[in-house]
């Protein structure tokens, strides 16, 4: 069924074969470039290498004449410079290495395939950005305290631990200031129904009004 539509035993690439699958990896890439603007946050110049990125990689896969090995080491260069000074987060990441499984499947003449993955993954990333599959639980947490070196932190924080969370674990420990403090990195969950302002405020009374961060563990920030 997912034949490809290059015929092997021909001398040479037709155009007409070569335009239809030129065709169909713009398009595709355009099709991706629409899903990744309506499920991220990203930029014009991003979206329009999205769209025109299957057509290059389909590009290269013909000027070389189907050697998949080749391409792939060829295709991961270009997804290394393409990283190289911006740092990308999982979407864009994702994107990327979608763009390029569009190009080659186009390339190597299965376009019907190609369309096949794209249409399912598409649905895919609708339907898990906009619905709670998936979705990490909101309640856990990454706090992170400063006090003082003479504060002893297991007996000063743990009432508070016990009134606003219901798990809570000390993973990290660091000096600042010449010793002078310490930086408690938790994992904490909270309890339902309570005000986090609340919580780091009972927090900052405890630790002499010091520096206090609550971050969701995919955005931590140093304090």
């Amino acid at each position: 069924m997912f034949n490809s539509i290059f015929d092997a035993t021909a001398s040479g690439l037709e155009i007409s074969t070569a335009l239809i699958a030129a065709a169909v990896a713009l398009a595709l890439g355009v099709a991706l470039a629409l899903a990744h603007k309506f499920t991220s946050q990203t930029t014009k110049g991003f979206l329009v290498t999205l769209a025109v990125l299957p057509l290059l990689v389909m590009g290269v896969m013909i000027m070389i004449n189907g050697n998949l090995g080749t391409s792939i080491a060829i295709l991961g260069a270009f997804s290394l410079i393409r990283f190289r000074s911006l740092g990308g987060r999982a979407k864009d990441l994702l994107s990327v290495f979608f763009a390029m499984m569009i190009g080659l499947a186009c390339g190597m003449g299965h376009v019907l395939f190609g369309t096949v993955i794209t249409a399912i993954a598409i649905i895919a990333l609708f339907i898990f950005t906009y619905t709670h599959f998936l979705e990490p639980d909101r309640r856990e947490r990454v706090l992170k305290v400063v006090i003082p070196e003479d504060m002893d932190y297991d007996e000063v924080l743990e009432d508070v631990f016990k009134k606003y969370t219901s798990r809570h674990n000390l993973v990290r420990m660091k000096t600042m200031n010449m010793g002078s403090l310490y930086k408690l990195t938790y994992d904490v969950k909270l309890k339902s129904g309570i005000k986090e302002k609340a919580f780091l405020d009972e927090i900052r009374v405890k630790n002499m009004n010091l520096k206090v961060l609550l971050s969701e563990p995919c955005c931590e920030e140093e304090i």
